[in-house]
């Protein structure tokens, strides 16, 4: 059993992009195919799909995104974890690198980027950081 599946999806992308594999398959649930949109959607990813080969065990299959060679994603972090939650108002949100990079907040609304968090103004807990 995992006690932080958030952190395994992070940690197998991070260990597949340092391997220079091309697919990583994680085992599906909402909250991580709704990070894995907003990884897409980013550019961070090149794509997914949600595969059910056992009728008992969906998992999600991610193509990983390279540019000459290097992953696209250099770091992701998670920021709240479930020992300690970390939460932020729209406008404590903290930009990554300048705003080159994402975070990832859980808001009332939704996952969503912190752009857009802070252009509905809305706060929430911080996931994770990726750049």
């Amino acid at each position: 059993m995992i006690t932080d599946p958030i952190s395994d999806l992070f940690t197998r992308i991070r260990n597949a992009g340092a391997k220079g594999k091309v697919f990583v398959e994680v085992p599906h649930s909402k909250l991580k195919l709704s990070i894995v949109e907003l990884m897409k959607n980013e550019g961070y990813i090149k794509s997914f799909f949600v595969a059910d080969d056992e009728p008992s065990k969906k998992t999600i299959k991610i193509t990983l995104k390279y540019i000459n060679d290097q992953p696209v994603i250099k770091k992701i972090k998670r920021v709240s974890s479930p020992g300690q939650r970390l939460y932020a108002n729209y406008r404590s949100i903290p930009k990554v690198l300048g705003g080159l990079g994402i975070t990832i907040l859980s808001t009332s609304a939704g996952l969503m980027t912190d752009r857009t968090a802070r252009a509905k103004k809305m706060g929430g807990e911080m996931i994770c950081q990726i750049y």
